[in-house]
């Protein structure tokens, strides 16, 4: 490389089949509101980036997630078992898998209401 990069950072993308639903949902995880909306019907939804964080968008797509996904989310909680409960108030369900605990990470893998993969981890003192 030259030292030039190819290019800066814009967002992390969530595809889905209603942006608005998973907009609702990540809105209340990281307590955010809508930034912008665009598309008739809407094909695109950014997310206010929480505090040091990337903007969050969801993207309108016509498949249904069908495969384990390669990058997720990984949200840093200081009680892991009442972070589980918040977001399953929200629409969140538990993968499979359970709470596992590793490297000094505890965390617990969950779906958001469309079946996308993301983290509640803990750091173990």
């Amino acid at each position: 490389m030259n030292g030039t990069p190819v290019g800066s950072f814009d967002a992390i993308t969530i595809d889905c089949l209603d942006p608005e639903r998973l907009a609702e949902f990540w809105c209340q995880v990281f307590e955010t509101k809508v930034d912008t909306r665009n598309g008739d019907p809407v094909h695109y939804i950014d997310l206010l980036p929480a505090a040091g964080a990337p903007t969050l968008r969801l993207q309108r797509v016509p498949e249904a997630k069908t495969i384990k996904a390669r990058l997720h989310l990984d949200i840093l909680v200081d009680d892991l078992d009442h972070a589980v409960k918040q977001v399953e108030s929200l629409g969140a369900v538990r993968a499979e898998n359970g709470q596992l605990s590793e490297y000094g990470y505890s965390f617990q893998v969950m779906l958001d209401p469309e079946g996308n993969e993301f983290c509640l981890v803990r750091r173990e003192d």
